[in-house]
């Protein structure tokens, strides 16, 4: 098995992830799951010696204003296992290795440079949503719980808050620098304005 992180995933490989996330977020008509591009979406994938997809996740970049300061954050989205190999912790390690990736700061440009000198993406603050039953699925895979915090989505004109009725969702957090790391107080108890857009409202 081997973990690979694309910009723009291959074809064989982008087929796979669809259709796994059609069938865990079936689409509406046949438009298939997909990002906002402003937000730099990466996929990162587990893959056998086969080739075949075991697990699959996108991580999603932004500016974050937080606290009077401007923050580089992402985010996981679309965690997604393949129905058959679940159970055996390619979720997990693929979670994993993108937190191993933003801290170490490996996540490859989106490629548009095209001298290749282009710098990987640099992040300070990794901040995503989960389902409350989630929550330790991903404080084994090295993820921290910001108690009380709650991420608010969509757009300032139109949040979309992850404590809104009918939700029970947790805040997950990791913090990859010092200045971050300091600031870490600031980020739990907190409601922190994401605003990812209309398109990945909640990432």
């Amino acid at each position: 098995m081997r973990i690979e992180m694309y910009g723009e995933l291959p074809g064989a490989l982008r087929v796979q992830v669809e259709a796994l996330q059609d069938e865990a977020w079936p689409p509406e008509g046949e438009a298939t799951y997909g990002h906002d591009p402003l937000l730099r979406p990466r996929s990162m994938v587990l893959v056998d010696a086969d080739g075949r997809v075991l697990a699959a996740l996108d991580l999603l970049f932004k500016t974050l204003h937080h606290a009077g300061e401007q923050w580089r954050a992402a985010g996981l989205s679309a965690v997604v296992t393949h129905p058959a190999a679940r159970g055996r912790g390619h979720g997990r390690r693929l979670a994993e290795a993108a937190r191993t990736a933003l801290a170490e700061g490996t996540v490859p440009p989106d490629g548009r440079d095209p001298s290749g000198r282009a710098e990987p993406v640099a992040v300070e603050v990794g901040l995503f949503t989960c389902d409350r039953g989630l929550a330790r699925f991903y404080r084994a895979a090295g993820w921290a719980e910001l108690g009380g915090s709650v991420l608010v989505g969509g757009t300032p004109e139109e949040p979309f808050p992850s404590d809104r009725a009918g939700f029970d969702k947790v805040t997950m957090g990791a913090f990859f620098t010092d200045r971050a790391r300091a600031a870490r107080p600031l980020f739990t108890s907190a409601r922190i304005g994401l605003y990812p857009g209309t398109i990945d409202r909640l990432w």
